[in-house]
């Protein structure tokens, strides 16, 4: 009676473990799926990141050395004559001009002064010329000096040239002084020339190396 009673209990764990074991088969399906996906996702990356290389390479691909070195002497040649201009405007002595000009260390007042004068044209002159002013220093220097690239750079060079431009007036020269509204319409010109034409020149002449 002993033997027979346990019968159905064994019975009974045979089946139940029989019907629990195919609940943990759909995993393995599941990983392998998750597997199929991540290295497709791995695959599309690596694609993608070659075509985005490939992109930067030709995008930023350099001139011929001799065109490149025609372009740095051309843009040397007009850095020299533009320095000539430079120094005839902003250096030449103006005796008549002694009583009329004085030093300004105060951003903005001569910047006022101009917009007071009755005639607008000579307030264009004044602003829009010491704008032009510093145009080649954005176009040119980044050419002619590789190094020197960079936004930031452009505008030290800029601002550090035509701070000793503006002490040598203001301490050497007669009739000339010493204005500080000169040197920020300068480096607003440079500014100007560097995002207009500077920067595009310089990606042409000199291309930077992308890293893979």
């Amino acid at each position: 009676m002993a033997r027979a009673a346990l019968r159905p209990l064994t019975t009974f764990r045979l089946r139940t473990a029989k019907t629990a074991a195919p609940e943990a088969e759909p995993a393995e399906p599941d990983k392998a799926q998750r597997g199929r996906r991540t290295g497709s996702a791995r695959k599309a990356r690596k694609a993608e990141r070659a075509a985005e290389a490939e992109a930067a390479r030709t995008e930023h691909r350099a001139l011929p050395f001799p065109l490149r070195l025609l372009a740095m002497l051309v843009a040397f040649t007009f850095m020299v004559a533009f320095a000539v201009v430079l120094a005839r405007i902003t250096l030449e002595p103006s005796p008549a001009s002694t009583a009329l000009v004085h030093s300004n260390l105060r951003p903005g007042d001569s910047l006022r002064a101009y917009l007071d004068q009755p005639a607008l044209r000579d307030a264009v002159k004044q602003i829009g010329g010491n704008v032009l002013l510093g145009v080649p220093f954005g176009v040119l220097v980044p050419v002619v000096a590789p190094r020197a690239r960079g936004l930031m750079r452009v505008l030290l060079l800029t601002a550090t040239v035509m701070l000793l431009v503006e002490f040598a007036q203001g301490a050497l020269v007669t009739g000339r002084a010493f204005d500080i509204d000169d040197v920020i319409l300068n480096t607003t010109g440079a500014l100007i020339g560097y995002l207009l034409l500077g920067r595009r020149v310089s990606r042409a002449v000199h291309a930077r190396r992308q890293r893979v």
